[in-house]
């Protein structure tokens, strides 16, 4: 499919207001949507954990780069990475449907978007690879989500971080970047798991302090933040954990459409 088909069939889902091998957006806003207030379509009622609709950080013109770990990755095609605004270099989550979204509503400002995340990644992975595949791309949008193989492989005894490496990494990843990129808007997305599949009580509260630590990193450096796990938790008032990431880390077709939704609510409504 080349990117003609690609932006036709994109227009086509929004208007339907259907996802492949998911609910449709009517679905949606009958369940977890409704408790977001429907986020990203129909502006966010006072309990949302999204709060009033902010104004766009995208401009005309922009390159936007979505970085992170599987969650991000989805399976993208590294052949075709270089390809801005093309389905198997995003790949099949969130930051596809969230880029495509961003083209589908604002098709003539010329927007690029880039997907460069790398399933199993931590943040000082990230780093190792910063120059090639964030720097070198000149993002005007970066956008991050990083952080549950930060402790997932801890317990598993494959890593020896802890929440305090974790957040110093982070910091001297995001104070790189500044210095790099002065004028990059910064988007940081909350870590997030759902309670089923691999996630279980021991998890808790460990998570909750990596959590606050990306909470922190972001509030130090004014980055846009988009509240993933407490999206999900109002979620899971309308469908089980399972429904929206069946182990519990990685999403479903249901949660990736979440997930988009929630970061053009926050990101550019």
């Amino acid at each position: 499919m080349d990117q003609r088909e690609e932006t036709e069939q994109m227009q086509h889902m929004e208007q339907s207001g259907s996802i492949p091998g998911g609910p449709s957006r009517r679905d949606l806003l009958g369940g977890g949507l409704a408790a977001l207030g429907g986020v990203g379509l129909a502006g966010a009622a006072e309990a949302s954990p999204l709060g009033a609709a902010p104004a766009s950080l995208v401009d005309p013109g922009d390159v936007v780069l979505f970085q992170g770990d599987s969650i991000t990755d989805a399976g993208r095609s590294r052949a075709q990475a270089a390809k801005p605004n093309a389905q198997p270099g995003m790949g099949g989550g969130y930051a596809w449907l969230a880029g495509a979204g961003l083209l589908v509503r604002r098709p003539k400002d010329d927007l690029r978007v880039f997907n460069r995340g790398i399933s199993g990644n931590k943040v000082f992975q990230l780093a190792d690879r910063w120059d090639a595949d964030c720097l070198d791309l000149k993002p005007d949008v970066l956008s991050i989500l990083i952080g549950v193989n930060d402790i997932w492989h801890s317990r598993g005894g494959n890593y020896d971080g802890t929440v305090e490496v974790y957040e110093r990494d982070f910091h001297a990843l995001l104070e790189r970047t500044r210095a790099a990129l002065p004028e990059v808007k910064l988007v940081l997305c909350e870590p997030f798991v759902l309670r089923c599949g691999a996630i279980n009580d021991s998890w808790f509260p460990e998570f909750d302090h990596y959590r606050a630590a990306a909470r922190r990193v972001s509030d130090a450096f004014g980055a846009r933040w988009v509240p993933f796990q407490e999206v999900f938790d109002h979620a899971v008032a309308h469908a089980p954990p399972k429904h929206w990431a069946g182990d519990g880390v990685h999403p479903s077709a249901s949660g990736a459409a979440l997930m988009s939704q929630a970061w053009l609510r926050v990101v550019s409504p």
